[in-house]
Formats: C-alpha cells, sequence, structure tokens
C-alpha cells in the first residue's frame, strides 16, 4: 500500500487541480449549499418538494446523507436530473463505512458519478477510542481514496466533536490529517470545533488545500448546535477569510441541527445570515 508520508504523483496532481481551483475562485462568489440533514424530516416526506423548496431559498448545491446510499440507479438518476433542472449540484455525499469498503466501494462511486459528485466523504468511522484505531481509519481513507481516484473522485473525512478531543496527547483529527493522503479532503464541521474550544481559523491555516467543504454549524454556550447559523460565537468572517485564502474551500454547506423554528424556516434563515455575512 502506498505510505502516507509519500505523494503519488497523481495524487499530487490532485492537490494541484484543488489548488488551481481555489486560485480560480479567488475574487469570486463561492457556492453555497445545504447539508440535507438539516431538513432531514422534510426530505423523508417529500424528497422532490423539499428540493424545489430549497432551490427557491437560493441554495445552490446540497449534500445527501447515508440514506442516499439505498436508492437505485433510476432514482439516483431522477434526482440528478431534478438537480439540474434546478440549476443545483451535488459535489459531495455523506457516507458511513459501507461506502468505504472492499465489497462497497463500487456501488458508492456509481451512485455519486450518477449525482456528479466529487466527493465521497466517511461521516462516522464507527466505534473508535485509540490513536490507533484512528490510524487505521486513516489507512482505510487512503486506501478508498486510491480507488475513487481512478473514477475521478476523492475520499473526505467529516469530523465531530470526538476529533478534537485529545488522546494520549493528540487530538485525532490530527491524526487523520497527518496519516492521510494529501487529496483526502478534510471537512471541517466548523461548531464542534468551536464548541470543544479548538480554533478554527488556526486549523485551516494549518491544513491549506485540505479543507475543501466547510460544514457552517453555528454554536453558543446558551442554545448550542440550537444557534442558527450567525446567532453563536463561531467567528464567521475570519472563517471565511481562512478557508478562502489557504484552505482551498470549493463550496460551502449550511448544516443545522435543529432550532426553535421549522426545519425550512431555518435553512431559510441560515441561508439569509449566511448573505449578510459572507461579503
Amino acid at each position: 500500500m502506498e505510505s502516507a508520508a509519500s505523494i503519488s504523483r497523481r495524487s499530487f496532481l490532485g492537490v494541484l487541480a484543488s489548488a488551481s481551483l481555489a486560485a480560480a475562485q479567488t475574487g469570486k462568489r463561492i457556492p453555497v449549499g445545504l447539508e440535507l440533514f438539516s431538513v432531514r424530516d422534510e426530505l423523508k416526506k417529500d424528497l422532490n418538494g423539499t428540493l424545489q423548496s430549497v432551490a427557491k431559498m437560493g441554495y445552490e448545491c446540497v449534500e445527501f446523507f447515508a440514506p442516499y446510499y439505498q436508492w437505485s440507479d433510476e432514482e439516483a438518476k431522477n434526482v440528478r436530473k431534478q438537480l439540474d433542472d434546478l440549476g443545483m449540484r451535488c459535489y459531495s455525499t455523506h457516507n458511513g463505512l459501507q461506502s468505504f469498503s472492499q465489497n462497497g466501494i463500487g456501488r458508492a462511486i456509481e451512485l455519486n458519478k450518477i449525482l456528479g459528485g466529487k466527493y465521497v466523504v466517511l461521516a462516522s468511522p464507527g466505534r473508535v477510542n485509540t490513536l490507533d484505531d484512528y490510524k487505521r481509519v486513516a489507512d482505510t481513507l487512503n486506501q478508498a481514496n486510491q480507488k475513487l481516484q481512478r473514477a475521478g473522485l476523492h475520499a473526505g473525512y467529516h469530523n465531530h466533536d470526538a476529533e478534537w478531543k485529545p488522546i494520549d496527547g493528540k487530538k485525532p483529527l490530527e491524526e487523520i490529517a497527518s496519516n492521510t493522503d494529501k487529496s483526502v479532503m478534510l471537512q471541517l464541521d466548523v461548531g464542534t470545533c468551536v464548541a470543544t474550544g479548538n480554533d478554527p481559523v488556526a486549523w485551516i491555516n494549518s491544513n491549506p488545500g485540505r479543507i475543501r467543504s466547510l460544514h457552517l454549524k453555528d454554536w453558543s454556550p446558551e442554545k448550542k448546535y440550537q444557534a442558527i447559523f450567525g446567532e453563536g460565537t463561531c467567528p464567521w468572517k475570519q472563517i471565511f477569510a481562512a478557508a478562502e485564502s489557504k484552505g482551498g474551500v470549493e463550496y460551502y454547506l449550511i448544516e443545522q441541527e435543529g432550532s426553535a423554528y421549522t426545519e425550512m424556516e431555518t435553512a431559510d434563515r441560515c441561508l439569509i445570515a449566511f448573505k449578510g455575512l459572507h461579503k
């Protein structure tokens, strides 16, 4: 297996391509989308209607989460057609470990190619307790990434709060970053970073070119993750500046775990707040 310390020519070109995309976007508006977990109940009731409503709000892309993996080819093609008709994109999907397994990765590739995606993101590593466990997760990402790259895709990793809490003096997310190929995207969940007392701007700056998407989830001591985007303590303007100057961000994704409002009203309020802050 290719060592994580060495970057293959193919991986190096992938990093250059991402850097070129970020450079091309300098001074341009980065697409803002919605992680559809934010409207999960509505999505269960009416997928097509939810996508229409999200597009009408002004979202430019969406990220599907694990249930998409159960779709047939026909269902995925119908969703892709609707996205095209609505002028929206699906740049990435959230996945369980099955999508990174030897028997399951082929299906993940097929579905993500149909959807027009670019990143197959591991949303959760499963039961992990030690740094060695996280090293094995990094190995899984590297092995999957090699197969995904041959299909024109890349692996990604989405952090939660556990990855920010040190084990034996080292943060698990540092273990993931240092042991994965540079072409593996590190998708930053901002809210969990801030909630655990960590600095999202420092993390972005220390991993240039790898923070290609961010989950824009806010957090406050009072409302926790129920704080709507812009209501919490996340330093959004500094985060945007770091993501667009060093992080290599290609698209933003608003995520909301719940609020005092309905799912759809929450999504709408978050986008309005984003447009007010990201100028």
